[in-house]
């Protein structure tokens, strides 16, 4: 009888027992008969443990990497893909047979490929809430749509717009918003980003890359105004996809 082949795969984050990527890859891995091939989540408190974590499982063959340590995990690694460099932040990491950690980034992939259909002739601008790890991918997906945005934090410096800044006139401008921020999160499921939502129109279109809950405020007070709303699901599929394909190569 032949040894099964074991492979390991796992998630680093931090609070990530809500996460989506431990159950898509164990029903992945049960429904493609991939034997001896497991998925787990390592929650650490700090990335300062993640060296720690890399000696303590040596035969990991790849990771997904989720907040708060998408930009934070980079000085650890042997080296970038060319658009994870280009991003700054790091969502998938291959164990190479050498050692060595290579990380890259399948977030704007996914965020492109979900938004792509959405998109009508008078989307030109966005405006991008939040600045941590997610919204630099969403950012380097839509310079390649071709579509200028916006950054807008809690505390913006003289490049970015306060959530207080929102009016009118800048929603006339800009037709697509995008939540990147956890706020809205289960178990939270009230909280929404800081908005009039009345501003919204039938031209605009809210992305939230939260997906638990389906429907997040964010979205549902959108929608009430008409806009066209799409939830992180989707986009965390192809993420996971790309992953899975580049683990592989």
């Amino acid at each position: 009888m032949t040894d099964i082949l074991r492979k390991r795969f796992g998630l680093l984050g931090r609070n990530i027992n809500y996460s989506f990527s431990k159950g898509y890859f164990t029903d992945k891995f049960n429904a493609e008969n991939f034997e001896g091939y497991t998925y787990e989540n390592f929650d650490i408190p700090e990335i300062s443990s993640f060296p720690e974590l890399v000696k303590n499982n040596s035969d990991l063959k790849g990771l997904n990497v989720t907040i708060p340590y998408k930009e934070v995990v980079i000085p650890f690694l042997t080296k970038l893909s060319k658009k994870a460099a280009l991003i700054g932040a790091v969502n998938t990491i291959k164990f190479t047979k050498k050692g060595k950690l290579k990380g890259y980034n399948t977030d704007y992939y996914g965020f492109k490929k979900t938004v792509s259909p959405l998109l009508k002739d008078h989307h030109k601008k966005a405006l991008i809430l939040g600045t941590g790890g997610a919204s630099k991918a969403v950012a380097y997906a839509l310079r390649k749509l071709k579509i200028e945005y916006d950054f807008v934090s809690r505390t913006p410096d003289e490049f970015q717009f306060g959530y207080s800044d929102l009016n009118a006139e800048i929603f006339d401008e800009y037709h697509i918003i995008i939540n990147t921020t956890p706020v809205g999160t289960h178990p939270n499921v009230e909280n929404c980003p800081d908005l009039d939502y009345s501003l919204f129109t039938k031209k605009h279109i809210a992305y939230d890359l939260v997906y638990n809950p389906e429907e997040t405020t964010f979205l549902k007070k959108a929608k009430e105004q008409g806009a066209k709303t799409k939830n992180g699901y989707d986009m965390l599929v192809f993420q996971a996809e790309k992953a899975w394909k580049i683990w592989n190569e």
